[in-house]
């Protein structure tokens, strides 16, 4: 078997057995393969497709590439969740606490930020002193322990993504739905938990701004989960602008603690919620969504969430007391107030072009190797159909130096739109999948 034969036949249409596969993801973990070679069977995939078999093989051997987290030492149904990426995406931080508060142990292994969106490692580390690097024994003992975890990959998961991830990035194949698929639930079938949430974005924010790319994406991932043998369930949420009004590392943090604290609300908690609720059902916690959002209302309202987000700071080194005081996060030096500057309203939202406005203010970075700054991003003060005047607050700005302050703020009016005509609020859920159904909402 070689690798110009596994070419010659996907070129061609055909179907790979598993052992062809294994041969393909063996190449790419071991790199004993030429990168042009990878490279064009990564093209031959994304011109040809793969049948829901073979994305299925492909998930399980990128998975079985590296090493494989056992977490059947915790007891429970362990549950994990995954985004897309998005904007103001905090969902994380709010639901991990709720859902380990109402007795679902939640295992997670989550990534960093590049480009126009955020990363929950980025994010935690924000909290001084919290360190997400934490070995396999020491994060199965602190979600038996205090109930959640969430850490940075660690070991050797998934090596054969790594090397096909950074070719498909350079080979215009990042938009292959199996090769999407396969990529992220290899990583979470090897992070050990039991089920999987997915919150599907779609939108001006999202990998895949077109709904019905969403909803494929949300199909072919329930699917695939399912052939692998783990209960899977899918929500396709809106990424039109972004889930909360913090946009920036400490500053997501601090609305992530506003709203378990009672606080906050918005659309972060309703889609928070909604996230954490088929984690509970999938879990075995609640027989239905409905009573599993409000199993989460409780441990909100009851300041068990909030407990849960404090103990798992602790436990991770962080400094507890910013759950009471939020000051102790990175605060930026300049703190600059923005207005509308017209009347009318707020009609649309270049989500990503947002996203980029905070990385260019140093909240995030282009390339992995690059530093952030905590503290730096902007907090939105309007929303998809919002009357505004011109004194009506846009937004107010986090920034390092004046200098920045004016090239975000230049940036943020570029990407929203006000105009003259009322329009509809942004929709926060367009779908749902699970392995018996997939509804539009």
């Amino acid at each position: 078997m070689t690798m110009l034969e596994l070419i010659t036949k996907k070129k061609l249409g055909q179907a790979l057995t598993r052992e062809e596969i294994a041969f393909f993801v063996r190449c790419a973990a071991e790199q004993s393969a030429p990168d042009y070679q990878l490279a064009a069977m990564l093209m031959a995939i994304r011109l040809r497709g793969m049948t829901d078999q073979e994305t299925t093989d492909l998930t399980l051997e990128m998975r079985d590439s590296g090493d494989v987290a056992d977490l059947s030492g915790i007891p429970g149904i362990k549950v994990d969740k995954h985004s897309t990426g998005g904007v103001g995406d905090t969902a994380t931080l709010v639901l991990a606490p709720l859902v380990a508060a109402c007795g679902a142990p939640v295992a997670k292994m989550s990534g960093r930020g590049l480009g126009h969106t955020g990363g929950t490692l980025d994010k935690l580390e924000s909290i001084p002193g919290l360190s997400v690097s934490r070995s396999i024994p020491e994060f199965i003992e602190q979600v038996k322990t205090v109930g959640v975890a969430v850490i940075g990959q660690t070991g050797d998961l998934a090596p054969a993504d790594r090397t096909l991830y950074a070719l498909r990035d350079v080979t215009s194949t990042v938009d292959s739905l199996p090769l999407i698929v396969s990529s992220i639930l290899s990583k979470k079938l090897a992070a050990g938990s039991d089920a999987i949430v997915l919150d599907v974005k779609t939108g001006s924010g999202a990998i895949l701004p077109a709904l019905e790319d969403s909803i494929a994406l949300a199909e072919a991932l329930v699917r695939v989960g399912t052939l692998a043998g783990k209960p899977v369930a899918a929500l396709i949420s809106g990424m039109d602008q972004p889930l909360g009004t913090h946009v920036g590392n400490a500053l997501e943090v601090k609305e992530a603690i506003d709203i378990l604290a009672g606080r906050a609300a918005g659309d972060l908690l309703t889609v928070s919620l909604a996230l954490g609720s088929q984690m509970l059902l999938l879990a075995g916690r609640a027989k239905t969504p409905e009573e599993g959002e409000a199993m989460l209302r409780r441990a909100l309202e009851s300041g068990a969430g909030l407990e849960k987000f404090r103990r798992m700071i602790a436990a991770q080194g962080g400094d507890p007391r910013v759950c009471e005081d939020v000051s102790l996060l990175p605060q930026a030096p300049v703190q600059k107030q923005i207005t509308c500057g017209q009347s009318g309203y707020v009609s649309r939202m270049d989500t990503a072009a947002l996203g980029m406005a905070a990385q260019g203010m140093g909240a995030g970075r282009l390339r992995a190797e690059d530093g952030i700054d905590y503290s730096v991003g902007f907090v939105l003060q309007v929303r998809i159909g919002d009357r505004v005047e011109p004194d009506t607050p846009l937004c107010v700005l986090h920034a390092r130096t004046e200098a920045d302050a004016d090239r975000a703020e230049a940036a943020i009016r570029r990407a929203i739109t006000i105009g003259g005509e009322p329009c509809g609020r942004a929709k926060n859920f367009l779908g749902l999948v699970t392995k018996d159904m997939a509804v539009r909402l």
